[in-house]
């Protein structure tokens, strides 16, 4: 299952989800004839291309999915597992399987699901494939020179070509349904029909309409990040977003008095925390506040979460970009951590004892200039907000 936020499903019943969801894809899969190997090896001859069709439209199903329910916030690209691209051993592993697809007219997943309804012959592959992960495995420290060469890392398509997330998905939609056409024509030359392979009839041009429906929909799920941090930049809307502000006596008196709901997020840099962080904070990113793990930190009931940075304009936007996200309970530092030193750190010494009120003030300052930096001293430091990702092992 996907690294899903908040997390609706939890790691128990993840099991029986995919369970169920494997169950649903195998009966799909035996209904669309990918039990038989005849419609399998029908894509390499060029006489039924179902295969194409099928998965073609599983993965412009899937991204679009994704596309979407990362910008509403619900999933977490940045824990989604990418495998790694070396480049010759997919070369290699691609022919191999490509060759073992159509002499033994299935692919794992296939095998799988035509063993389970009796094919001897999907059983007999099944078999072999085994048979040669076990020689791989075995023969591995010979074969790992040649596996791992020209490692790509975990390139994406759209950010090869340069272009946005939307726009890729939207181009690759419009290419799968010219890649449909193409090889309805050559299915028809193959099996000898003289019918046209596309008809102005209410059905194709529904097929035509739903497609394009899909391509332009990418389009309205924009990368949340992109389009918040753009908003984060007009300084008239930052100033003006109405924002709970906590002056720096009021965040002295709380580290002083311990205060358990107090939770301090720190948008510095990792060096700069490192060398001084206040208790009870955590060192956040603002890469951190689009992935799964600080949502758990930043969701925890009955807590008030403070950002600092060095300026009050820094912790500004990133409160911007938490509230939008859906965040609550959120407050900024006056001043910023800067004006946090000035006044409560390094205090000096003042002879400003006008009113009652500046009195009161001063006397707290001091007080909590001899008690805070003990507190800091005595701090271990949870350091920067970690993010765990798995690799879930599956395909075909």
């Amino acid at each position: 299952m996907g690294p899903l936020v908040p997390d609706i499903i939890g790691i128990d019943l993840n099991f029986i989800f995919a369970l169920i969801i494997g169950i649903l894809f195998g009966a799909i899969l035996e209904q669309a004839g990918f039990s038989t190997s005849k419609k399998l090896v029908g894509l390499f001859y060029g006489y039924d291309f179902t295969v194409l069709r099928v998965f073609f439209t599983a993965g412009i199903v899937a991204m679009i999915g994704v596309l979407a329910l990362t910008h509403f916030g619900l999933l977490d690209i940045n824990l989604t597992y990418i495998n790694p691209t070396f480049l010759w051993s997919a070369i290699i592993g691609g022919l191999i399987m490509g060759l073992g697809f159509i002499v033994g007219g299935f692919c794992p997943g296939t095998s799988v699901c035509a063993a389970a309804i009796g094919k001897i012959d999907a059983m007999i592959f099944i078999g072999g494939a085994l048979l040669g992960v076990l020689l791989f495995a075995e023969g591995y420290p010979l074969f790992e020179g040649l596996y791992k060469s020209t490692n790509l890392g975990n390139p994406r398509l759209f950010e090869t070509l340069g272009i946005s997330q939307t726009l890729f998905a939207s181009l690759f939609t419009v290419v799968a349904l010219l890649v449909f056409i193409g090889v309805s024509i050559v299915e028809n030359r193959i099996n000898g029909i003289k019918k046209a392979p596309i008809r102005f009839t209410p059905y194709y041009f529904g097929i035509a309409v739903f497609g394009l429906v899909v391509a332009l929909s990418a389009f309205m799920f924009p990368e949340r990040k992109a389009s918040l941090i753009k908003m984060v930049e007009d300084n008239s809307l930052v100033n003006s977003y109405n924002l709970d502000i906590m002056t720096v006596d009021e965040l002295a008196f709380k580290l002083v008095s311990d205060d358990s709901k107090l939770q301090i997020i720190d948008f510095r840099s990792a060096k700069e925390y490192e060398k001084f962080n206040l208790p009870k904070s955590s060192s956040f990113l603002i890469d951190n506040l689009f992935e799964k793990e600080p949502n758990k930190l930043l969701s925890v009931n009955h807590k008030v979460n403070v950002f600092v940075g060095n300026n009050e304009i820094i912790e500004r936007k990133m409160a911007i970009i938490a509230k939008e996200l859906g965040y609550k309970n959120i407050k900024i530092l006056k001043g910023g951590l800067n004006a946090f030193v000035e006044d409560i750190l390094n205090l000096k010494p003042t002879k400003d004892t006008i009113s009652q009120e500046g009195r009161d003030t001063y006397r707290f300052r001091v007080k909590a200039s001899q008690i805070i930096p003990k507190l800091i001293k005595q701090n271990k430091t949870s350091g920067p907000v970690k993010k765990t990702q798995k690799r879930v092992v599956g395909g075909c």
